[in-house]
């Protein structure tokens, strides 16, 4: 069955940085296109970072061009967020989407940026 583990969440001050795992099994995950989405305390989920199934090709939103990088190990099934100069504002839960019918959803690593 399909399953998407995180980790690498944590408690983090203002400028520190994380680096976000998800470990993929139960689906071909080098063809997969895969993102990663956080929801803040009472917000909507939204759409962090997407990577297409080459690696080549990647989104991000605008609030965090430029501070965080989405990778992914094919071979490791793996795919990562590497996060830097966090801000509190980046406090949220984020998940791991695999857009393998009908998408799968990780259960999601807490991020919490505070002094």
């Amino acid at each position: 069955q399909v399953q998407l583990a995180e980790s690498g969440g944590g408690l983090v001050q203002p400028g520190g940085s994380l680096r976000l795992s998800c470990v993929a099994t139960g689906f071909m995950f080098r063809i997969t296109p895969m993102s990663w989405y956080r929801q803040p305390p009472g917000q909507e989920r939204e759409l962090v970072a997407s990577m297409d199934d080459t690696g080549v090709n990647t989104n991000y939103a605008d609030s965090v061009k430029g501070r965080f990088a989405i990778s992914r190990d094919n071979a490791k099934k793996t795919l990562y967020l590497q996060m830097i100069n966090l801000k509190p504002e980046d406090t949220a839960a984020y998940y791991c989407y695999a857009a393998w019918s009908p998408g799968y959803w990780g259960q999601g690593t807490q991020v919490t940026v505070s002094s």
